[in-house]
């Protein structure tokens, strides 16, 4: 199960138990809405509570990326899944937003928020 929450220039989404290509679809359409009207944005995966995802998902969110190669800015990823940082790693090699990992959901928070000011990264 997901849940999405927009704001301005941002879409955040918190994934429970398993990531599921029904979930990965909602998340698509609330993306590809945004990037209608706010092009780009930031995104916040917060993955703390994510139990797995489905191979297809996996395929997808390739997919996906390689589609949106330049529709965001930042992407901040909350986990402390070494498995997640690879992943993310490997999303990077697909876009050209910046993307960061985090444990804590505050850290993530500040530095896309600095971002929307324009002010420097976090350090980390």
């Amino acid at each position: 199960m997901i849940v999405i929450d927009r704001k301005a220039g941002r879409v955040s989404v918190n994934v429970y138990g398993e990531f599921t290509l029904e979930d990965y679809r909602e998340f698509e359409e609330e993306v590809n809405y945004t990037i209608r009207f706010e092009d780009p944005v930031d995104l916040c995966f917060d993955l703390r509570e994510m139990t797995g995802m489905t191979l297809d998902v996996a395929w997808e969110d390739m997919r996906f990326a390689h589609e949106h190669a330049h529709d965001f800015r930042r992407i901040a990823v909350i986990s402390d899944s070494q498995w997640v940082s690879w992943s993310a790693w490997l999303t990077q090699n697909f876009v050209s937003a910046d993307i960061e990992v985090f444990v804590a959901p505050e850290d993530a928070i500040i530095w896309l928020d600095d971002s929307a000011d324009g002010d420097s990264e976090l350090p980390q």
